[in-house]
C-alpha cells in the first residue's frame, strides 16, 4: 500500500478528544490517523469499533465509519463486520479492561481465525474512565479503589498471551514514543492476517505507579537482529519483565479466514446439486 491524496485532517471528524489532558491516547490517535494515511485508506472503506473505557471513545474523532459497542465485545463485532464485508479495512480498539478483561476469552478464537485485522489494545494498567479501580495489567503492588491496601492478583501479560494465541503479527508501542509507534501500526495494517499492537498509555489522572516516566526508564527496543519469524525469541522477550522492548516481537504469514471461506465457497459452489452433496456422506 502506498500514500494517496488523503491527509490526516480528512481522517479527523472534527470532533475535539475530551481525554485527560496529557493522557497517553493522546499520542496513539495521532500516528493512528497518519498510518491510515501512509497505507492509503480511504474514510468510506474504514471502520473502528471500540468497547468501553477511554479508548472506547477513539471512534467519535474519526472521520471514518464507527461503531461503539458493549463492554467487551468489540473484537466478535469486528470479525462479523470483516466476515460480511471482507473489502473493509477493519479495526478494533480497545482497554485493557475491556480486551483481557471481560473480553479476554474472545482473544484466542479471533487469532486463531486469522482475521484479517488490525487490534489495537490500548493499555493503561487501571480503569480510568470509572475512575480509577484495578484492571488485569495492574502491578500487583499498585493501590487503587479497588485495592486500598495493593493488589492481590498477579497481572496478565499480554504478548504472552498473544503468542500463546498463535497470533500473527504482535507488537509492542508506546505512546510516548509516538513515531515509532506510527510504523507498528503501519506494519499491522499492511499485515494480512489478525495484527494486534499493544500500546501501553499510560493514565495521568488515576494511575500514579505505571507512568510515562517509569515506562521511559525502562524503555529498549527490540534489536535489530530479532528474528520476528521466531516465536521462542519472541516468548523470551515477552516474559522479560525487567525492560520495556518496543516493536515487532513476531510476525507470520498464513492464510486468513477470509481466504479460508472464499476456498470453502469455491468447493462447495463446485457441487452440482443436491444428489452429489449426499453423495459425500455415504
Amino acid at each position: 500500500m502506498s500514500e494517496n491524496n488523503m491527509t490526516v485532517k480528512d481522517f479527523k471528524s472534527g470532533l475535539k478528544p475530551v481525554w485527560c489532558p496529557g493522557c497517553g491516547d493522546y499520542g496513539v490517535l495521532n500516528p493512528f490517523l497518519q498510518a491510515l494515511v501512509h497505507c492509503g485508506m480511504q474514510p468510506k472503506d474504514t471502520v473502528i469499533v471500540s468497547g468501553i473505557g477511554c479508548s472506547g471513545r477513539l471512534p467519535y474523532f474519526c472521520n471514518t465509519y464507527g461503531f461503539h459497542g458493549v463492554h467487551g465485545r468489540a473484537l466478535p463485532t469486528a470479525l462479523g463486520m470483516k466476515a460480511a464485508s471482507p473489502h473493509l479495512s477493519i479495526f478494533a480498539v480497545g482497554g485493557d479492561g475491556d480486551g483481557l478483561g471481560i473480553g479476554g476469552g474472545h482473544l484466542p478464537h479471533v487469532a486463531r481465525k486469522n482475521v484479517d485485522m488490525t487490534y489495537l489494545l490500548i493499555d493503561n494498567s487501571i480503569y480510568g474512565l470509572t475512575k480509577g479501580q484495578s484492571s488485569p495489567t495492574s502491578p500487583l503492588s499498585m493501590t487503587s479503589k479497588t485495592a486500598p491496601y495493593a493488589y492481590v492478583e498477579d497481572p496478565v501479560h499480554p504478548e504472552e498471551m498473544f503468542l500463546a494465541y498463535n497470533a500473527s503479527y504482535v507488537a509492542r508501542g508506546f505512546s510516548g514514543k509516538p513515531k515509532m509507534l506510527k510504523e507498528l501500526i503501519i506494519k499491522a495494517i499492511e499485515h494480512k492476517g489478525f495484527s494486534i499492537v499493544h500500546v501501553y498509555s499510560p493514565c495521568v489522572s488515576f494511575n500514579k505507579q505505571v507512568t510515562f516516566e517509569t515506562i521511559s526508564a525502562m524503555f529498549a527496543e527490540i534489536p535489530a537482529d530479532h528474528d520476528t519469524s521466531d516465536k521462542l525469541a519472541a516468548m523470551k522477550i515477552a516474559m522479560d519483565q525487567t525492560t520495556f522492548q518496543t516493536g515487532v516481537l513476531f510476525q507470520e504469514e498464513r492464510p486468513t479466514l477470509e481466504q479460508r471461506l472464499t476456498d470453502l465457497r469455491e468447493r462447495a459452489g463446485a457441487l452440482q446439486n443436491l444428489n452429489q452433496l449426499l453423495e459425500q456422506y455415504r
